[in-house]
């Protein structure tokens, strides 16, 4: 009796282990295209302004100019900027957060002639980009007297995102309606069901729409530099701003190290919830 001797590494198990270094391989270069951007722009916050006007470009610094972020620092109010934009941020993340969810959970679980409709059309609303709306939104607030106020983040808080609105209408209409039948026969209207059943139960996606938002916000540059003064304005506006020279030139190596500075909270929240927000990324998913 004669016996067949597989070669070396044409098994199973050696077939699954190069699958794997080819997936391992391509997250990695996937996650180093995401990383080259903030890694470079790192570098360029440690450079000297002599090294980023050399020819040709210098990879690495040669002498790592840390106080260049000391001086980023100290050149700004830094920590005021960062405040008002910590307020606006909280602000705007709440009440956005919780008027989607809101607006999403009338989506899923009521019933009205034209809900459709208007469905899609909120949807299509996702395509209109920020410039069209701008201006007329500014001539609205200042005509409200709102311009250089806090103002328009609490009407845009209320006022919903349809993107944020459809991951709450997937999520809602994805529980089961046992849940809400039994709340009816105990005698609570869909008020108290969304607050003391629905909402404690979405905190995925509460989590997922909370850092979303608080991104969007932290990141605008065009609302506060249109509606708020140089005192009231954003960490955003200052970093793009504030680190001239009195010729009106960037001074590059400073904004990077802002910027770098800047960046470093949406990094901290997201690693602090980013269990919850892929959770809600995925329990929001189409169903």
């Amino acid at each position: 009796m004669t016996t067949t001797s597989l070669p070396v590494g044409s098994g199973p198990r050696s077939r699954i282990r190069v699958k794997r270094l080819v997936l391992y391989t391509v997250l990695v270069a996937i996650t180093g295209l995401f990383l080259g951007p903030f890694g470079w722009l790192v570098l360029t916050g440690l450079k000297s302004s002599a090294e980023l006007a050399a020819s040709p470009v210098h990879w690495l610094p040669d002498h790592v100019q840390w106080h260049n972020f000391a001086d980023a620092y100290h050149l700004i109010d830094f920590l005021g900027y960062a405040r008002n934009s910590l307020i606006i941020a909280l602000i705007y993340a709440t009440l956005i957060t919780l008027s989607s969810a809101w607006v999403g959970f009338g989506f899923a679980r009521l019933s009205a002639p034209g809900k459709k409709t208007l469905f899609s059309i909120l949807l299509g609303s996702m395509m209109l980009p920020q410039m069209i709306t701008l201006l007329p939104t500014y001539l609205i607030f200042a005509k409200l007297g709102m311009v250089d106020t806090y103002w328009p983040w609490v009407l845009w808080g209320l006022a919903s995102a349809p993107y944020l609105v459809f991951l709450f209408r997937q999520f809602f209409a994805g529980l089961p309606r046992e849940l809400e039948e039994a709340a009816i026969v105990d005698g609570c209207g869909y008020v108290g069901i969304f607050w003391r059943i629905f909402l404690p139960q979405s905190w995925p996606v509460l989590t997922a729409s909370f850092v979303i938002a608080f991104t969007w916000s932290w990141g605008d540059y065009i609302a506060p530099q249109l509606l708020l003064s140089s005192d009231r304005s954003t960490l955003a506006v200052a970093v793009m701003s504030s680190y001239v020279t009195s010729a009106g030139t960037p001074v590059t190596n400073l904004q990077a190290a802002g910027s770098v500075m800047y960046v470093v909270p949406i990094l901290l929240i997201f690693l602090v919830a980013q269990r919850g927000f892929v959770a809600g990324m995925s329990t929001s998913g189409l169903k």
